[in-house]
């Protein structure tokens, strides 16, 4: 099924022809300076082993034009391979992975950076490898407070089925490794935590990983989590603004940290160039910050809310915000031409038209209406730090309706991809229940 992420959009087209010129071959490896104490250490997983290589060398030539400094410290380390789809034969043409100190550099084509290590071909679709980047940027380049990016594909929560895999052996998500077939899954991204140890911010730079399922797992792993409920264009996150807003106030907090994300994605993404790439490729896009200590009070809340729900039984209240929920791009217009397949949606949103299409004269309704608005306060006031959502979609839902956090909403019958059936061991499912309101919802037509 990994064939299945070349249907992500390339929006950066002209990133791929500048990557096409050779460059020369990397700098000798380089011993990593002395331990210095610094404000923040950001520390970027950089998968490329896969169809989006071109990118990733994109991006981290773009944390290069701000790079180290005297109290932010950057660290990469970055995979790429050879013969897959969109290879590129830029900055010397080298496979494997390695490990970079990020230095500033005017060059967009070309890594400049210190060579720190030539790991050979780790799979980075390990969840311990990816631990093992965490502990040794803590440990090499100590800090007050320290930023974690995983960047790659994403698939939120579900666990891609790969060919002649038990399906209960694993849950896979995020970090898809082409070259090893791995990937790390939705369980594993709290295993990375438990192993390295908690960072203060958390970045998701890969499809969908905004979701409740998702952020309950890394809850106790980051005090700020921050990612997209929908596709992530491949012109990625505003890495320029960020880090001079970093730069210029080192002293942030890790929410702080996380509103500069947020707000410099949506200033990137309102120019005209950007609104025109979500217009034709028929995208709306978000970004979000939220609070991980607050999940388990989602969950609670969410599920006071839905057993209500569930009591009142209000069938064609909750048909219609099935139908006009605002879900996110797991098909495409062939495989899901009305976008009503997909399985992702917003929860505000949900939330929200099923208490506004509710029958107020039905038993338990108004309870269940207050629960609903209860619940919506909590993720507007206490769980979303910030929260960007611009454009339309394809089907012409606006992202207004978009509020920071997505979660699974049974759509109509059909096959977008193929996954393991392994909610139920979600964490988030166990705490919350919402695997029950799922079969409920997914008896009720959506129409």
């Amino acid at each position: 099924m990994l064939a299945l992420f070349a249907t992500h959009p390339a929006s950066a087209g002209t990133a791929l022809d500048s990557l096409s010129v050779l460059a020369p071959e990397a700098p000798a490896a380089a011993p990593a300076p002395k331990a210095e104490l610094k404000e923040w250490t950001v520390m970027v997983y950089m998968n490329g082993k896969s169809n989006i290589e071109p990118f990733a060398l994109t991006d981290l030539n773009r944390f290069e034009t701000a790079g180290s400094g005297p109290n932010v410290n950057i660290v990469a380390e970055i995979g790429r391979s050879k013969g897959l789809d969109n290879d590129t034969t830029a900055d010397g043409d080298w496979a494997g992975v390695r490990r970079y100190f990020v230095t500033k550099d005017a060059d967009p084509d070309h890594i400049a950076s210190p060579l720190l290590a030539d790991l050979g071909s780790p799979d980075m679709g390990d969840w311990k490898e990816a631990a093992a980047f965490v502990k040794w940027a803590k440990a090499a380049y100590p800090a007050k407070k320290y930023a974690f990016v995983i960047w790659d594909h994403g698939w939120g929560w579900l666990d891609p089925v790969k060919p002649g895999q038990n399906p209960m052996d694993d849950e896979k998500s995020i970090s898809h490794d082409f070259v090893t077939g791995n990937y790390i899954g939705t369980r594993q991204m709290g295993k990375i935590f438990r192993e390295a140890g908690k960072v203060d911010l958390y970045v998701s730079m890969a499809c969908f990983m905004q979701m409740a399922e998702v952020a309950y797992e890394i809850k106790d792993g980051a005090d700020v989590i921050v990612g997209a409920e929908e596709v992530i264009q491949l012109p990625s996150l505003n890495w320029e603004g960020f880090l001079a807003a970093l730069a210029a106030d080192p002293g942030a907090s890790p929410e702080k940290a996380g509103v500069y994300l947020v707000d410099t994605f949506k200033e990137m993404y309102s120019r005209p160039e950007m609104q025109d790439l979500l217009q034709q490729g028929g995208y709306g896009t978000q970004l979000s910050a939220i609070r991980g200590a607050k999940m388990r009070g989602l969950a609670a809340r969410l599920k006071t809310w839905y057993q209500l729900a569930m009591a009142a039984d209000d069938r064609a209240a909750l048909a219609r915000a099935k139908a006009e929920v605002v879900r996110f791009e797991i098909g495409d217009p062939s495989t899901d031409p009305d976008k009503r397949v997909a399985f992702y949606g917003d929860l505000s949103h949900f939330v929200e038209l099923a208490g506004r299409y509710a029958d107020k004269a039905r038993p338990g309704a108004g309870k269940a209406a207050a629960a609903g608005r209860s619940l919506n306060r909590f993720i507007a006031s206490e769980l979303v730090i910030r929260n960007a959502a611009l454009g339309k979609d394809r089907t012409g839902k606006d992202f207004s309706s978009v509020k920071g956090l997505a979660i699974n909403i049974p759509g109509k019958p059909g096959t977008l991809i193929e996954y393991y059936p392994t909610y139920d061991r979600l964490f988030f499912a166990q705490d919350s229940g919402w695997g029950e309101f799922m079969k409920y919802l997914d008896a009720i037509e959506n129409r």
